[in-house]
């Protein structure tokens, strides 16, 4: 007997215009006010310090909304994404 699909699947077949554009969502972000000015907000932070454009492969660290100091990049960045991923 073979498998039949599951209905996510088979929502996705019939609605093909359902499906998430995150490229889209993430541009249309990185246009908004709020981004902008956190965006600018870090930069300050960095050329404040001396570190804009160094190359010492740091960003300014944020916890919450406050900006507390300077991490690697990529240290910086995994810890600002979702903590726990639904597989399903």
């Amino acid at each position: 007997m073979g498998s039949s699909p599951t209905a996510p699947t088979i929502y996705y077949i019939c609605n093909m215009g359902a499906k998430r554009d995150y490229k889209k969502e993430y541009r249309k972000y990185g246009k908004s006010k709020a981004a902008k000015l956190y965006r600018a907000a870090l930069n300050r932070y960095n050329r404040r310090k001396g570190t804009y454009g160094n190359g010492d492969k740091k960003d300014a660290a944020h916890s919450g909304r406050r900006i507390v100091g300077f991490v690697r990049r990529a240290l910086n960045r995994a810890n600002n994404r979702p903590k726990v991923r639904n597989s399903k």
